[in-house]
């Protein structure tokens, strides 16, 4: 019989609990996403992702496909964290970096080069010279679903990998915005738990959105924005234009202290 207190066994990633077991005790960003990219918790979406690797689109048959968990990205000092939905099929989990590789991030970057947050517009693949200024990009789910559509329990499943990389961007972190209202309300739970006083009731998410969360604590009030995802149903139809996704930009890099 294991004694009070002592070590249980390894976490497994194929195991339920791997990303509650595993998260938590990572002293760091980097250690985070090699941890993450290890994790096989949620049958459904390691079997689509691992498919989509294979079969792989007719444009991209000479590529290697990524075909795990995709880390965040940018640096570990970030004021700024902009919080997506999941990797895309033939995007991140084919490039093996958050948002890249496919038309959301073609559109997302070309804003973050606008508002000062990105050396280069385009996004192609790791190792393209891209570098980000002061934003770290995220998702509340790391592995990329059907149809773009992660279930609850995917979502609740991935929650401590998001929640220990805001926690560890906490030092510097004060804006986060939010595109796309999955992001917003699988964002909201992970900031109240690490201590952020949410109003009553609870922000609802809209493009232009913006929420000023004190801390518990007495720390460092944290913005919160939204901005609508950069879906192509949301970028063809001109729900969403470029101007209106770099406005929150420069909006979210003036109050976290990244004005040019």
């Amino acid at each position: 019989m294991r004694t009070h207190g002592a070590p249980g066994p390894r976490p497994v990633p194929d195991d339920g609990d791997f990303p509650a077991r595993s998260a938590p005790g990572c002293q760091d960003l980097a250690e985070l996403d090699a941890r993450l990219t290890q994790c096989r918790a949620c049958p459904r979406l390691v079997s689509w992702r691992e498919e989509v690797a294979v079969s792989k689109r007719s444009a991209f048959q000479d590529w290697e496909y990524w075909g795990r968990p995709v880390p965040g990205f940018g640096p570990p000092d970030a004021p700024l964290a902009v919080v997506g939905l999941a990797p895309a099929a033939h995007g991140g989990n084919r490039t093996g970096r958050m948002f890249t590789g496919d038309a959301s991030g073609d559109f997302l970057f070309e804003a973050l080069y606008a508002a000062g947050l990105a050396n280069q517009p385009t996004c192609t693949h790791r190792g393209d010279g891209l570098e980000l200024r002061g934003v770290r990009l995220t998702a509340p789910v790391h592995c990329a679903p059907p149809q773009n559509r992660p279930t609850p329990a995917e979502r609740d499943a991935c929650r401590p990998w998001l929640a220990r990389e805001l926690e560890l961007l906490r030092p510097s972190l004060r804006a986060v915005v939010v595109l796309g209202a999955f992001g917003w309300q699988a964002l909201l739970p992970v900031l109240s738990d690490a201590g952020r006083q949410l109003p009553r009731p609870r922000p609802v998410f809209g493009h232009g959105a913006h929420v000023v969360l004190p801390d518990s604590g007495g720390g460092r009030e944290l913005h919160l924005l939204g901005c609508y995802h950069p879906s192509q149903r949301n970028t063809f139809t001109g729900l969403l234009t470029l101007d209106m996704v770099v406005d929150v930009f420069r909006q979210a890099a003036a109050v976290a202290g990244l004005e040019q």
